[in-house]
């Protein structure tokens, strides 16, 4: 899978990144919202895991503007966040997210395969 980790923290991004790798993934990596859609715009993901708080754009300005651009193409659009409100979920979910993992919920090594389940879940519909 080629992956696009969104998060602010650069210790999570990094640590997130490390994970995927270590399971066979490619992976990159963009600090904020805005970068994330410049990446999106030029290449082709099959999973972008973003949180839902980042400075300026947040995740949720993200999904409506991957969605507003038509740039969703086959790419499964999972958060990983800490915020794990029941309004939270279902924002995501009606901007088009197809995952929602809570980050304090998992540790890296099972996040990374909550991922690979549901791609290959997607893969199989």
């Amino acid at each position: 899978m080629k992956v696009l980790l969104v998060d602010d923290d650069a210790f999570l991004r990094d640590m997130y990144a490390t994970k995927f790798i270590e399971c066979g993934h490619e992976v990159e990596s963009a600090s904020d919202a805005a970068e994330a859609l410049r990446l999106i715009k030029d290449k082709q993901y099959d999973i972008v895991l973003l949180d839902m708080v980042m400075p300026g754009m947040g995740g949720l300005d993200l999904l409506k503007g991957i969605k507003q651009a038509e740039l969703k193409r086959q790419t499964m659009l999972v958060v990983l966040s800490n915020q794990s409100e029941t309004s939270d979920r279902s924002a995501a979910a009606e901007l088009g997210a197809d995952g929602y993992i809570v980050k304090a919920e998992s540790i890296p090594s099972d996040i990374v395969k909550q991922v690979e389940t549901l791609y290959a879940d997607k893969k199989q519909k």
